[in-house]
């Protein structure tokens, strides 16, 4: 079979040259005739000044609440009353008003964003206000709302009396957005100019001092003790440092009708805070608690020491003294950990195998230097014991110097020990089978060694922690420790990093019949956190921290041995043998051991029996005079 190919030559387009093509242009655009166009005219631009019935909302604004800006308010209203009344073909709606609103932020400006919702509505076709600075200080806001406004069917118009701008008209797009902008920085530089003379003030020890329960201000504007206040000022604290909580103490003072700063009698929890949190209750003064990173969104935030602080001291007289103060700021500081009661010590054993160990206290954050000062206050000098590496073998006795005893972190085995979070400790199960199930222990440090000692907690233990639900072998169940309180301090003496969790092989010794536990956090095995979800796919140099070793991993960490241990698998025989947690515990008998207070702080709080005393009297004298605190006021409670 033959196949012939047929080729077709088409005839393609003459190419014209470009100044063809030029030619080709300049007679298409020459146009036709005019007289064979119909021209449909277009309705004529919307003009703030046409004969026209509009129904107008008046919208104004001042920027403070005080009283003096009343003036400022009825002159604008005044004033627009008059211009809707002049224009016959004007309906006046409704004046809209935010009084004490700033112009920066549309939060709070209740008044403008009903104005919004009636435009939605359909209830208004021209809103009139005296400039663009009174409808919006932001200029993101001031375009967003002109648009949203012409977008709208029919569209809305805005007019700017000062600036002669209504929005309808096209051509005021750009002029409008250029005083926006000058609105916007004019708003600035007063925030600029109010923060420098807040700082020249503040620099000078000129405070500002608003009104406070107890105290009231003399002609000179100082501070002065309201003594029926007063009372109610340190029945909180003396309250408080007894152990009460805010709600308690709240509900106390409802109970009793005291009054707030405002004259309310009923209490909340956060009413009773703000007067526990302010130092102007122990005479001093402490300006820009809070600033405000944001002029436009007016959002305040804590001054973490973004911006100059200034604290004068003995600044007023005290309602309460300034270590009973510190004491109720330390508790408010713990009470996140379940603190309750008088400022804590801390508990140093003075005697035994356990001399320099200190009780850790695991509702109280004590700094690791509180504990170290505590240890050194109780630990007996006189007191060594050899860890020396040299021994002699004795005559007949088989020589085991260059022998080691291999570590059990090495070996599949469900031992003794302890897994250590930033936030939490758990403990294996054989843990609570060698302490005979209890519920509630006590955790022992020695910061200097860095071993840790788990003991039986005794009933009355103000320190124990629970460790089980449930006692006995049947209904032992394993618990987390929730250590927020004082595990940062582990961490920082031991240099361990928060992403990573440590386990730590444990021994357990006798003192006298009382077991305990044992672990030196100088052998942690630390776990890392695990990138990869596939267990299989982790490669050796992952173990750069001690290479050769076996790997122990999950699907979340990555075991990682201290460096050391790559010079072999445990300590040698003799050093084994003599390490502190074999050595000091061996011995069966009484131990003479003695608990020390550790006072950490230097402050001198009220004694227990003074608050008693103090509580006492205040709830007599308020029983005797009902709620009458002072006459009301109408200043905020502060």
């Amino acid at each position: 079979m033959y196949y012939r190919r047929c080729f077709f030559i088409l005839e393609s387009e003459t190419v014209l040259t470009a100044e063809e093509q030029k030619e080709k242009i300049r007679r298409r655009y020459q146009g036709i005739n005019p007289d064979e166009l119909e021209v449909i005219p277009a309705l004529p631009q919307d003009s703030i000044y046409e004969d026209k019935i509009r129904r107008v909302a008046v919208y104004a604004r001042v920027s403070t609440g005080d009283p003096r800006q009343t003036s400022s308010y009825e002159l604008q209203r005044n004033h627009y009353l008059d211009v809707v009344n002049r224009n016959p073909s004007w309906i006046l709606v409704d004046i809209y008003a935010d009084e004490g609103i700033s112009g920066t932020s549309l939060a709070h400006r209740d008044a403008f964003m009903k104005m919004m919702q009636d435009c939605a509505d359909g209830k208004i076709d021209l809103i009139v206000t005296k400039s663009v600075s009174r409808f919006a200080r932001n200029i993101i806001d001031c375009i967003s709302y002109v648009r949203q406004l012409k977008a709208m069917v029919p569209p809305i118009g805005i007019y700017f009396e000062t600036e002669s701008i209504f929005t309808l008209d096209g051509r005021s797009d750009m002029q409008l957005a250029f005083m926006a902008t000058t609105a916007q920085e004019e708003s600035h530089n007063k925030s600029e100019i109010m923060n420098a003379s807040i700082e020249m003030r503040f620099r000078r020890g000129i405070f500002l001092t608003p009104k406070l329960l107890g105290y009231d201000h003399d002609e000179d504007g100082n501070l002065v003790i309201n003594e029926e206040e007063a009372k109610t000022v340190r029945l909180i604290f003396f309250m408080y440092l007894y152990g009460y909580t805010c709600q308690e103490i709240a509900d106390q003072l409802t109970l009793l009708e005291r009054k707030t700063k405002i004259g309310r009698t009923e209490w909340s929890p956060g009413s009773v805070l703000q007067q526990l949190q302010n130092e102007r209750h122990c005479g001093d003064v402490l300006a820009r608690k809070t600033w405000t990173p944001d002029y436009l969104t007016h959002k305040s935030k804590k001054n973490r020491q973004d911006r100059n602080q200034y604290r004068q001291t003995n600044h007023h007289e005290a309602i309460i003294s300034r270590d009973d103060f510190l004491a109720v700021q330390m508790m408010i500081a713990n009470a996140k950990y379940g603190a309750k009661g008088v400022l804590p010590s801390l508990q140093a054993i003075t005697g035994g195998p356990l001399n320099g160990f200190v009780v850790i206290h695991p509702r109280w954050q004590f700094s690791l230097e509180d504990y170290i000062a505590a240890s050194e206050s109780a630990s007996n000098k006189t007191v060594s014991y050899d860890r020396s590496d040299e021994y002699r073998a004795q005559p007949g006795e088989l020589d085991l110097r260059s022998f080691q005893v291999a570590r059990s972190e090495f070996f599949n085995t469900r031992g003794i020990s302890m897994t250590i979070t930033s936030s939490a400790i758990l403990f294996s199960k054989p843990c609570y089978s060698k302490m005979n199930y209890p519920v509630r222990i006590e955790l022992l440090i020695h910061p200097g060694k860095k071993v840790v000692v788990v003991r039986i907690a005794a009933q009355e233990s103000k320190v124990s922690v629970e460790w089980s639900k449930g006692g006995g072998e049947q209904m032992c169940k394993a618990k987390s420790i929730h250590g927020s309180a004082f595990l940062p301090f582990i961490f920082k003496l031991c240099d361990w990093k928060s992403e990573c969790r440590y386990k730590i092989e444990g021994v357990r010794r006798s003192i006298g019949e009382a077991p305990i536990l044992v672990f030196d956090l100088n052998d942690a095995t630390a776990f890392l956190p695990n990138p990869d979800e596939n267990v299989e796919s982790i490669q050796p140099n992952r173990m750069a921290l001690c290479p050769g070793l076996p790997m122990l991993a999950s699907r979340r960490f990555i075991g990682a041995f201290p460096a050391q241990w790559s010079d072999g698998y445990g300590k040698l025989f003799y050093r084994h043998a003599q390490v502190y947690e074999l050595n000091y515990f061996k011995e069966n008998g009484k131990w003479p051991m003695e608990e020390a207070q550790y006072e950490t702080t230097e402050i001198s709080p009220s004694s227990e029996t003074e608050i008693q005393k103090n509580i006492a009297e205040l709830m007599d004298q308020m029983s005797k005079n009902g709620g009458d605190n002072g006459p009301e006021t109408n200043e905020n409670n502060s």
